[in-house]
């Protein structure tokens, strides 16, 4: 690896660590190698290095997130840290599939500053007291929503460390992998090499007397029996599901084997998370979540079949209009 493809790397991060890129994306093909950054959720193209370039690019890369550099035929997934000039640090996903020419690359951008305040995440000052309102239960499950990027993971973050600090709480977190280290939290990474599931750290999670489990993702019919009886035997229980909107995240959720009267049991309530861009002097300058939020009788009445969808003035339509209409974004939804 020579000095100027290092440089280049470097400054490729840089680049798009200041202009609050989401991901990076490296798309190869006979000729050249293209290179697009995703900011506030839209894919620009940056610029074109050669393939001689982007060979020594992803073997460099591949190498420092401890994947297989020999390896071109399978998908491989790997980490590292990377800390910009200004000292801001982050986390970096990548993640390769093979092609037929080079294996393309995509780099996820997590930044490692502190948790983000639920006021600093969502729109809606309202929105921020439901949420709160329900974690404040003793024991069920909380699941939210959304498209990879929606902010899931940030939110569910943001929740545990308002619990933490209102109460003396034992905070179990299941993740795969761990995105941000929290203090007076336990955390436990899956590593299915290791044994460690979600399956098996659920089970072992339970015997260590936890007030609240954090699960990172419900995937499977196992893992979604263990948070409902987490959630059954007095725990509270923060997870995510992948789902479009709040009705869909309940057939996810009948999918993995749960049944209508297992959900009424325990289900607090259901958040699908959307991003919007939110302006400042007619220009976007960040991005906050809004929250299609389904709870209390209206969660009672979609899980008996009484109303299949959410109120109106909950639905994602509803809530960029609002947006729209305040002058938030520029944004609307119809």
């Amino acid at each position: 690896m020579n000095t100027t493809s290092t440089n280049f790397i470097f400054k490729i991060l840089e680049d798009a660590c200041y202009k609050q890129a989401s991901d990076i994306h490296f798309y190869p093909d006979e000729h050249h190698v293209a290179i697009y950054f995703r900011v506030y959720g839209v894919r620009t193209h940056i610029s074109t290095i050669s393939l001689k370039m982007y060979q020594m690019l992803l073997s460099y890369m591949k190498f420092t997130a401890n994947m297989d550099i020999a390896e071109q035929r399978k998908p491989q997934d790997g980490i590292f840290s990377f800390t910009n000039q200004l000292g801001e640090k982050y986390s970096l996903r990548l993640s390769t599939l093979p092609m037929d020419v080079f294996e393309s690359l995509s780099i996820r951008i997590i930044p490692l500053e502190e948790i983000p305040i639920l006021e600093n995440l969502l729109l809606f000052p309202y929105q921020i007291n439901a949420l709160q309102a329900c974690v404040a239960k003793p024991n069920g499950m909380v699941v939210l929503s959304g498209p990879t990027g929606s902010g899931k993971s940030t939110t569910m973050y943001a929740l545990i460390e308002y619990l933490a600090r209102k109460n003396d709480y034992q905070v179990i977190t299941l993740e795969d992998p761990v995105e941000r280290k929290l203090d007076t939290i336990i955390q436990v990474e899956i590593n299915e090499k290791a044994g460690i599931t979600y399956q098996t750290g659920l089970k072992a999670a339970l015997r260590h007397d936890p007030d609240v489990l954090l699960i990172g993702e419900i995937r499977d019919v196992e893992t979604a029996r263990y948070a409902v009886r987490a959630a059954l035997t007095g725990h509270l229980v923060l997870t995510t599901v992948h789902a479009k909107n709040t009705v869909g995240t309940i057939d996810r959720l009948l999918e993995f084997g749960l049944s209508h009267h297992e959900l009424e049991q325990t289900l607090i309530a259901i958040g699908s998370i959307q991003l919007v861009n939110v302006l400042k002097k007619n220009e976007y300058y960040r991005r906050a979540a809004i929250i299609e939020l389904l709870q209390e009788e209206r969660l009672h009445n979609v899980l008996t079949g009484i109303d299949n969808t959410p109120s109106e003035k909950h639905s994602f339509k509803y809530l960029t209009e609002k947006a729209y209409l305040y002058g938030f974004t520029k944004e609307i939804r119809r």
